[in-house]
């Protein structure tokens, strides 16, 4: 039996039928013909290429592997990943080189023939058949996805960081919100800094994106809080419920400062959602899942006005002209990226006690040295 004869008709039968059946009988072919490896694991970076070309890249595919199938089939994704990966050589954008370092640290996934061929070919079965998507950049080993370094300056950054690091670890949670609402006062001051350079210099930078992944659970309220961080830093954010994840449109170093932040204010809301259902444990009460949904609605909700205020406290009456076109420049491309975008009514808030802790969490602090408190909601529902 020829090596091509026994890839082709594994994938016959297990990629294309209806049901399960043909999985047994495509791994049974496949683990009797170890002279048909070569090509199966060809036939697989023929898939990952498809992917990219239909706008996905390699964190999207990852996560919907982890959600939809196992480990092994995570593992095996990202071998087929990294390998197919190596072709490009440096001709990659930073994100894209980001992505693939996370993988680096996948261990090979180890089974006997026939175990491995299975999960070979249920993997392949959801790569054949994801849908074509919104691009954020083109496909990988083209000129155009090389991307300029980011507009942020190292030295910035890293206080970023530092301060969001000491917000994340730190047990008070005001002065956890003032070191965050600090971290958000530079980034807006620094995209300023941005927009008033490309305005002198005439920049041809233009809007990019990103996509961030929205996990379960709760997923409603987390994509509510990335909606939030994105508007408050200018961008704007598509919630796609089915695929779990938001795509983000912005300004490079904007979707810098969203991604930083956004993964930060995650880490302090899930500890402080933590304190407070202990406190309510210790009261008797035992609506776990409705209390934080209802928290982490909250908060995500006030947190918003929250960083909003931070950002428009350093923006001056000569500013707006220079930030309004930056702000058309990003509405034009999202809409030219989502042109059939929805708006859907959120649901979900059940639980009373979890909504009044959610919003003592986000109103705790007081706003950049203690100019105002915040008072308030502000609702982000403008998903997809």
């Amino acid at each position: 039996m020829s090596e091509v004869g026994t890839v082709g008709k594994a994938l016959a039968a297990a990629l294309y039928a209806d049901g399960d059946e043909g999985l047994d009988t495509g791994a049974s072919l496949l683990a009797a013909d170890p002279a048909a490896d070569d090509e199966l694991r060809r036939r697989g970076e023929e898939y990952v290429r498809g992917a990219w070309e239909r706008g996905w890249q390699p964190a999207d595919v990852v996560r919907l592997v982890r959600r939809d199938l196992d480990e092994p089939h995570e593992r095996l994704a990202a071998e087929l990943i990294t390998g197919e990966s190596t072709r490009y050589g440096t001709r990659l954008a930073p994100r894209w080189q980001a992505q693939l370092a996370e993988l680096s640290g996948v261990a090979p996934y180890r089974a006997d023939r026939f175990s491995r061929a299975t999960a070979v070919l249920e993997l392949f079965r959801l790569l054949v058949r994801l849908p074509r998507i919104e691009p954020v950049a083109p496909p990988p080993g083209t000129a155009a996805l090389l991307s300029v370094p980011s507009p942020h300056e190292p030295r910035m950054l890293s206080r970023v960081r530092a301060l969001l690091a000491k917000a994340e670890a730190t047990g008070y949670p005001e002065e956890a919100e003032a070191l965050t609402a600090k971290a958000q006062e530079l980034m807006a001051r620094h995209s300023i800094d941005d927009a008033l350079l490309a305005a002198r210099t005439h920049s041809p930078e233009t809007p990019s994106a990103c996509r961030i992944g929205v996990d379960a659970p709760y997923e409603t309220a987390k994509a509510i809080l990335l909606d939030a961080v994105a508007s408050a830093n200018r961008c704007r954010a598509v919630w796609n419920s089915a695929f779990g994840f938001s795509t983000v449109v912005g300004f490079e170093g904007d979707l810098e400062s969203v991604e930083l932040l956004h993964t930060s204010l995650l880490v302090q809301g899930t500890t402080a959602m933590t304190r407070a259902e202990a406190a309510q444990r210790a009261g008797g009460r035992k609506r776990t899942k409705t209390f934080r949904q209802s928290f982490l609605m909250a908060y995500a909700t006030r947190l918003g006005e929250h960083l909003s205020a931070v950002a428009d406290e350093v923006v001056t009456q000569d500013l707006l002209p220079v930030l309004a076109s930056r702000d058309v420049a990003v509405a034009d491309r999202a809409d030219r990226m989502f042109p059939e975008t929805t708006t859907t009514r959120v649901r979900g808030v059940t639980d009373l006690g979890g909504w009044q802790d959610g919003t003592a969490a986000a109103d705790r602090a007081e706003v950049a040295g203690g100019r105002r408190r915040l008072g308030g909601t502000r609702a982000g529902d403008d998903r997809r």
